[in-house]
């Protein structure tokens, strides 16, 4: 099997498991006697990719990944679906969000958020009825 490219990261096509199955829902006998239904397995636990890429992943997806595709009816197509559909899944795993700068707010938005509490404030002390000291 062909090695899996996903972004950044190189699969090599030793480490992954392709079992098919027969697929079922529409198809009629083609889908209930062919094998077209593709199960592609990659254990990242014991996969050959640097350490840190292996951690990132097995944090975010399990030491296992297990993607099925059933959709067409030709096995060469899941094929290709469930290889595309793991390659997406370790890219987005992948991918690390970018760390947050925290930032002080302005001095206007300071004073913006003052004037608007000190306007709400004379509005709610408005309606409010004379008491005995007013």
């Amino acid at each position: 099997m062909d090695d899996l490219v996903a972004g950044p990261l190189v699969i090599p096509g030793a480490e992954l498991v392709e079992t098919f199955h027969t697929s079922g829902g529409p198809g009629g006998q083609h889908a209930n006697r062919n094998e077209t239904a593709v199960r592609l397995r990659w254990k990242i636990v014991d996969s050959a990719i640097p350490a840190p890429m292996r951690e990132r992943l097995v944090t975010r997806l399990g030491e296992q990944i297990e993607v099925t595709a059933s959709e067409q009816r030709s096995q060469n197509r899941n094929r290709e679906a469930a290889r595309d559909r793991l390659a997406e899944l370790v890219t987005q795993a992948l991918v690390v969000p970018k760390q947050r700068k925290k930032t002080k707010p302005t001095r206007a938005s300071r004073q913006k958020r003052l004037s608007a509490k000190r306007a709400q404030s004379r509005k709610k002390r408005d309606r409010r009825p004379p008491g005995p000291d007013d």
